[in-house]
């Protein structure tokens, strides 16, 4: 039997992206995915190292490092060499990317509203635990390929 669960996932990841880019747009925040995600993570811990903030978004250390450069440019970020280890850097939040979260907050809240729309409780419970499933043996299979691969 044919599944498509992946190909659908994937479809949902690209629409949704595009959405939130114009929502954000819209609200005066000129911001991609990965950026908002990045702003995300950092908003919870104000600052964080970039293998930090890989892990916590999904992103690759190299993708993450290209974002934040960006991001830095920008005014929204700024790095720094952390003092007790000088092969990690350091990235922190600007008073603009503080001054970004209210407007940000709210476009996530309508993305999450269209998400959800005509699901009740239950199926969004349900549906938000089969995902965390599936990522969660992704995890674990990239966790032994990655083992796997550095022996």
């Amino acid at each position: 039997m044919e599944t498509r669960g992946g190909f659908y996932i994937t479809q949902i990841k690209q629409l949704q992206e595009r959405i939130f880019e114009r929502l954000l747009l819209a609200a005066g925040l000129e911001l991609n995915g990965g950026q908002g995600r990045i702003l995300f993570v950092l908003w919870k811990e104000e600052q964080l190292t970039i293998g930090e903030i890989g892990k916590e978004t999904s992103l690759a250390k190299n993708t993450v490092s290209a974002v934040v450069d960006g991001m830095v440019r920008k005014g929204i970020l700024e790095r720094a060499i952390n003092p007790e280890n000088r092969r990690e850097t350091i990235v922190s939040l600007t008073e603009r990317a503080r001054g970004m979260r209210g407007k940000y907050e709210e476009v996530s809240q309508r993305m999450n509203e269209l998400f959800y729309q005509g699901f009740s409780g239950e199926e969004r419970d349900a549906f938000e635990s089969y995902l965390i499933r599936v990522r969660d043996t992704l995890v674990c299979e990239e966790e032994k390929i990655r083992a796997h691969t550095e022996l």
